[in-house]
């Protein structure tokens, strides 16, 4: 059954039904380029190019670039790379760059038509008198310069002859306005910056507020869809438009949709750039960052991220998504996809004493069970293996499921073993654990024996053929829910010591022909992928999500 539509669908809808013609139609995603995409940035991406999907309709790629301080061209390109890894393509690939010049010309007009003007007031002396949501604002002593006086000086700012925070040119709009981005906001200010695409032809640059509607008027964008927080905004770029007198008839059609709130994390670019200074993380795209690069690494799959949008859907008010989902949802995709292989994360030797020494059977298990026509894998299996050392107990209740001295558990795919001793080192603890096993139990075979019930079921690897490999096991990041909710807290006070742990494991010999971004379930463990860290001599894993939720019972 076809889902209903969201709100900003059925407002596209009503336009179609109010005159638009769907040639008309065309979205956009707009990235400012002063950092990587993070689990946010995926709904906006999603929303706009499914909109184009659903309507044949053009979505343009444009790099909000007004604030060379901060842009790189290295996040241009990742921010490329990873609508490309969620499986979008754009119609136009643009930049505000490229509208500098217009931008430019428009200002002038605005400065001609009395509607803008040189302020010489410091930044701190314009937001003393910005006033308050509930008082008005106090007019510059600047704001009735004559227009002559300050095209001339808006000139030579841009000729270079000041210096910075010397000038800016602002709108002359209406200090005691109800929104506080009405009161004569700044248009340019002077920065000697080199732009990552225009070099140092300007040393004067454009705002956010007034490049952003006049990007996608330029472009002829039908719908503009932005996050709530820009809804105060809306005013700010239709007044821009009124004033510059557009020529073309379609004006962008603002409209607000809630944020992705993600718990467990948080999403602002300066934060997010803090714990990489901090050293609290690797880089961007280091696993436990809400990054898309990040989520990618940690083995979080581009379907994965698009159902779990499409599950939290589009809406105007804003919420707070619960990781759980998330995870729900890569746990849902590579439950199809990752095929089943054993690795032991904390092995302890186990010898069965009456397997034959020097033999070797290879035995066979489920690449995946719910894609059958996988086939089989090939699993060598000897007299030497490796358990999880939390597997075995010398004395257990009737509860424990698993290996105990006198008791009989099945490995998988293999024998059943039974518990007959352990040999312990000088300090007491466990070293090998020494069992018998019945040749008549062969997983698969037709034996009665094999036929046998028994509770428990271990995964194991072999002590010669495994590899050894370093595994990471990557949790949440912070420890409570909402790490930035209070302002007067610093949010890495809830950075959670134990979000990495890095240990040497073993896994089954197959993996050695694995590559780069492979998902394989480790079973009972969890979902893990290869990293890129990974070399020919030594494989590195990182956990992407365990089995089942462990965060629910901690936070219950």
């Amino acid at each position: 059954m076809e889902r209903s539509l969201h709100f900003i669908e059925n407002i596209v809808e009503e336009d179609l039904d109010n005159g638009y013609k769907k040639p008309e139609l065309r979205f956009r995603f707009p990235p400012e380029p002063n950092g990587f995409l993070h689990i946010g940035h995926v709904k906006a991406i999603c929303l706009n190019f499914n909109l184009g999907r659903r309507y044949n309709a053009p979505v343009n790629l444009r790099f909000d670039d007004t604030n060379p301080e901060k842009e790189d061209n290295k996040f241009v390109e990742a921010i490329k790379e990873n609508i490309r890894w969620l499986g979008y393509k754009w119609d136009l690939e643009c930049y505000a760059s490229d509208y500098f010049d217009q931008l430019y010309k428009w200002a002038v007009q605005l400065i001609s038509e009395g509607h803008a003007y040189i302020d010489s007031q410091s930044s701190e002396e314009i937001a003393s008198q910005k006033g308050t949501p509930t008082t008005p604002g106090i007019n510059s002593p600047y704001r009735d310069r004559p227009i002559e006086e300050s095209k001339s000086l808006f000139t030579k700012m841009k000729a270079g002859e000041f210096n910075e925070g010397e000038y800016v040119l602002r709108a002359k709009i209406d200090m005691s306005s109800p929104n506080m981005l009405m009161r004569d906001p700044i248009m340019y200010r002077i920065l000697y910056e080199t732009h990552h695409r225009t070099g140092d032809k300007w040393c004067i640059y454009p705002m956010y507020d007034w490049t952003h509607g006049q990007s996608d008027y330029i472009e002829q964008i039908s719908h503009s869809l932005c996050t709530l927080e820009f809804k105060p905004h809306r005013d700010l770029y239709n007044w821009f438009l009124d004033s510059i007198n557009p020529i073309h008839n379609l004006r962008p059609k603002q409209r607000e949709f809630a944020r992705m709130n993600l718990s467990f994390t948080v999403t602002s670019k300066r934060k997010l750039l803090e714990l990489i200074k901090n050293n609290h993380v690797a880089d961007w795209d280091d696993p436990r960052m809400p990054t898309i690069a990040g989520l990618r690494r940690r083995g979080y799959t581009p379907r994965a991220l698009r159902n779990f949008v499409d599950s939290a859907g589009v809406t105007k008010r804003e919420n707070v998504i619960d990781m759980s989902l998330l995870e729900y949802a890569i746990r849902e995709d590579l439950n199809k996809i990752a095929p089943r292989v054993m690795g032991v994360l904390d092995p302890v030797k186990l010898t069965i004493t009456n397997y034959p020494e020097g033999k070797k059977e290879l035995l066979e298990g489920e690449i995946n069970p719910e894609t059958l026509e996988l086939g089989k894998r090939i699993i060598p299996f000897s007299k030497h293996l490796y358990i999880e050392r939390e597997d075995f107990k010398e004395t257990a209740n009737r509860k424990f499921f698993r290996l105990t001295i006198n008791k009989e558990v099945r490995l998988k795919n293999a024998y059943i073993i039974k518990g007959e001793s352990v040999i312990k080192d000088v300090d007491g603890n466990i070293s090998e654990i020494l069992c018998t096993y019945d040749p008549e139990s062969k997983s698969g075979s037709e034996t009665v024996a094999s036929q046998r019930k028994v509770k428990g079921t271990l995964h194991w690897v072999t002590q010669n053929e495994s590899l050894e490999v370093q595994v990471r096991l990557y949790d949440r990041l912070f420890t409570v829910p909402a790490p930035d909710s209070n302002k007067e807290v610093d949010f890495k006070k809830f950075i959670n010591p134990d979000s990495l742990k890095v240990i040497n494991a073993h896994v089954e010999p197959g993996l050695i022909s694995a590559n780069h971004g492979d998902h394989f379930q480790f079973q009972r463990l969890g979902y893990f992928v290869l990293d890129k860290d990974s070399s020919k001599t030594r494989l590195v894993f990182n956990r992407t999500v365990g089995l089942r939720d462990t965060w629910a019972k901690v936070n219950a």
